[in-house]
């Protein structure tokens, strides 16, 4: 692609055609602060904290989107732009409730950071009294329109990354604000509760629903015995949180919960192995009824384990129920077993036992309040904290997390495999389910080189793989023998809806589909740290297949937990008490 010349700060830099000036700029090293502006989704231009000035120009430009042309000479700060900046700043803080010790982004703030960075200590647009919050509570995020710069970062976000279009702004003038039809509240509208507006937010004005003094409250209680479940996403967040390089810090989080004060710290990794050998033989018992009985199944198969997914469809594409994966979520599964089969093993009364999930997600909020989510005879899961959530109760005990040893986690439920630790990452559930699926029907292992499917990972939005099975199978699956398994994975709300079309259409014909709400999967989940772009869940992936390199046991019907768990409990898959205490059904909500 041609190049174009142009001049920045005296300087003579070329670019490739048809990027803007604040690429151009950030591409040379050159940084432009920039509030509305965001790498996953489109281009606003509507805070104006980016204008530059260009030669020529009457006016100051937006520099993010402002195309650069031949010989363009672009000034980033001089005394004009810097005098322009530093009023934009204060004309948004003069509306803003900057009372930011309260504010849960304090010291993780945009705005805040570019105040610092202008100096702005004094403000003469500052004529009337500070906003006060306004808190709106739903189930997983919380508003508070007195912090919001109307950036739209999160309508945009919402549309473009979700297809799910709840908030909007709303009025005019001075009197705009982001809001939704008919001033419902995130509850009342099919808010799937992913928390992907909060990880683009700049400020504070959208945040996760915080159940940490619950959590607290539990843990000072001798009479509960409080049970903590972490997600695989969990583990390469978690150092993040805390200001350290992304990398898997599995034994330094158990460390850490052990000595927040947990009773038993375990692992939501054990129930990912468990999800895999009930969706894998949901799959084979689904195939089966449609190649061999003739029998109508819905087909393609829909993964379950996303709950902003799972919400989604409900709203979105409730014909399609009936191709969702009748298994819960991890996080359920485990909850379930935690008040039977663990109160069982460690002589607890269920009623006693607290259980608590640290997960990347916002939507897992939502989830553990589903009516569905009962059959332990109690709630399944009492609290979820986010990764967020995890780092903030870290540092308010004074743990120095990176000097902590590594510690396994406890038994019973803390035994996992590489193919749970690849649950964090879009295509590893796809992954894992096609490692044991495989080799249950064949009697090996997956024919690709150290078990690693690679054409189902990636951060491709949609993806799409052919499994040929071999002529030889084992015995009850020989009705397979010589087909071909056609799969897909798409991660976002908009690339599932999308997909989601073509199979409603019957423009695309699939065996098995897995769907993560967030984009990256997990690692990208709501509740995860902030900043998150492409860089930071390219990170957190590579990290996530690090670990699945380094266990031992990489299939997850190679788990002897999972095993012990069958042989002592549960009998086998899709038995009568997995049934019961595995799988669940959902229902349509309509789309308004």
């Amino acid at each position: 692609m041609p190049g174009i010349n142009l001049k920045v700060n005296g300087k003579d830099i070329m670019v490739r055609e048809g990027v803007t000036v604040l690429e151009a700029c950030r591409q040379s090293g050159i940084d432009i602060p920039t509030l509305c502006h965001h790498p996953d989704i489109s281009t606003a231009g509507n805070c104006r904290v980016c204008v530059v000035e260009v030669e020529g120009s009457r006016t100051l430009m937006p520099a993010c989107i402002t195309p650069i042309t031949p010989n363009m000479v672009v000034h980033t700060d001089s005394p004009k732009v810097r005098k322009s900046r530093k009023a934009i700043l204060e004309l948004i803080l003069a509306s803003h409730n900057s009372n930011c010790p309260e504010c849960v982004r304090n010291k993780n703030c945009e705005l805040q950071d570019l105040a610092e960075r202008y100096c702005l200590t004094d403000n003469p647009f500052q004529t009337e009294d500070k906003p006060e919050s306004f808190i709106e509570v739903s189930p997983g995020v919380v508003r508070d329109e007195s912090r919001c710069i109307m950036c739209t970062r999160c309508v945009r976000t919402c549309e473009e990354l979700q297809s799910v279009a709840v908030i909007k702004p709303m009025d005019r003038s001075s009197h705009v604000y982001i809001g939704t039809f008919g001033d419902l509240g995130l509850s009342e509208v099919p808010c799937t509760q992913c928390g992907q507006c909060i990880n683009r937010c700049p400020t504070g004005a959208l945040y996760e629903r915080s159940e940490i003094n619950e959590v607290l409250a539990a843990i000072e209680d001798p009479d509960k015995f409080v049970v903590v479940q972490t997600a695989p996403a969990v583990r390469v967040g978690i150092g993040e949180a805390l200001g350290l390089p992304t990398d898997h810090n599995t034994g330094q989080m158990a460390a850490a919960l052990r000595r927040l004060g947990f009773n038993r710290v375990l692992d939501t990794d054990f129930s990912a192995d468990l999800t895999i050998m009930e969706e894998g033989h949901e799959l084979l018992f689904r195939l089966k009824k449609a190649l061999v009985d003739k029998e109508p199944v819905a087909l393609p198969m829909l993964t379950s384990c996303s709950p902003g997914w799972v919400k989604f469809i409900e709203h979105m594409h409730s014909g399609l129920l009936p191709n969702l994966s009748s298994c819960k979520s991890p996080q359920q599964m485990f909850g379930a077993l935690a008040k039977t089969y663990l109160a069982e093993k460690e002589g607890v009364d269920p009623s006693k036992v607290v259980s608590v999930s640290i997960m990347p997600c916002t939507a897992k909020k939502f989830e553990k309040d589903r009516p569905e989510m009962r059959d332990s005879g109690y709630q399944d899961v009492d609290f979820v904290l986010t990764t967020r959530e995890l780092a903030r109760m870290i540092k308010m005990a004074g743990i120095r997390f990176d000097r902590l040893p590594e510690e396994p986690f406890d038994r019973f439920m803390g035994e996992s495999t590489g193919a749970a630790a690849i649950f964090g990452a879009t295509g590893g559930v796809m992954e894992a389910a096609l490692r044991t699926a495989y080799e249950v029907v064949t009697g090996s292992e997956v024919p690709f080189p150290g078990l690693n499917i690679c054409a189902v990972r990636g951060m491709e939005g949609i993806k799409e793989a052919d499994i040929p099975m071999p002529a030889k199978m084992a015995a009850g699956f020989e009705f397979l023998a010589g087909a071909t398994l056609k799969v897909a994975i798409a991660h976002g709300l908009a690339n599932a809806d999308k997909l989601m079309r073509m199979v409603e259409s019957g423009e695309a014909t699939y065996h098995f589909i897995e769907v993560m709400a967030c984009p990256g999967g997990c690692i990208g989940g709501g509740g995860q740290p902030i900043p998150t772009d492409m860089e930071h869940r390219l990170a957190r992936m590579k990290a996530i297949y690090a670990e699945d390199e380094r266990l031992p046991l990489r299939k997850s019907h190679e788990n002897p937990e999972i095993q012990m768990i069958y042989a002592e409990y549960l009998e086998k898959p899709l038995g009568h008490r997995s049934h019961k205490l595995l799988h669940t059904s959902y229902k349509e909500r309509g789309r308004t």
